[in-house]
């Protein structure tokens, strides 16, 4: 079983939202392998679906960014899914628009949501899908810049490069290593 989570945070206020970049990744990763079932549970919506014979949950937490570990912690404890299938979507504004990468693990570089996760999961050593949402604007305090939303094209270019990594999903429930997921994507 493969967990994919996106990490953002839940009401019409946050809607495309830089910090929400994860859950607008996970839409179209969605919106490609569909889902059979929808619940929600362990403070999450959990989207079921079935790639190549493997089950694999669409996540999103419901706990709001920096309480994200509390969420997948339970999840993973409940489905009993090990680290090595765990992938977490986030924003990265140590990057462009326009760049993302996937990463095997490391340090939360200051982004709550993944502090959260590496202290209920105990690790830092988990997989993830960083995307690009720039540095703040001259002015911008980091908070505010998190949650301003994306102009228009911004917006479109993080749906275009979801797309785009899409058959990751693909790959990843057929046996390929994470590591060359890596070489696969970046």
């Amino acid at each position: 079983m493969k967990l994919i989570v996106g990490l953002g945070n839940y009401g019409s206020q946050y809607e495309a939202t830089r910090h929400n970049a994860g859950w607008i990744a996970l839409d179209q990763l969605i919106e490609k392998y569909g889902f059979t079932q929808q619940k929600n549970e362990h403070n999450s919506i959990i989207f079921f679906s079935t790639v190549n014979n493997e089950k694999v949950l669409f996540v999103k937490p419901q706990t709001y960014m920096n309480n994200s570990g509390i969420a997948i912690q339970a999840i993973m404890h409940y489905y009993k899914i090990e680290i090595k299938d765990l992938v977490i979507l986030h924003d990265e504004k140590d990057f462009p628009v326009g760049k993302n990468q996937f990463k095997m693990n490391g340090s939360a570089a200051g982004h709550n949501g993944i502090k959260s996760i590496i202290q209920y999961l105990g690790t830092q050593n988990f997989n993830r899908y960083r995307i690009g949402i720039g540095q703040p604007e001259q002015g911008w305090k980091i908070i505010d810049w998190v949650l301003s939303k994306f102009k228009p094209e911004e917006l479109e270019n993080i749906i275009l490069a979801s797309k785009s990594i899409s058959n990751f999903v693909n790959d990843w429930t057929k046996g390929t290593t994470f590591q060359n997921i890596m070489n696969l994507y970046n």
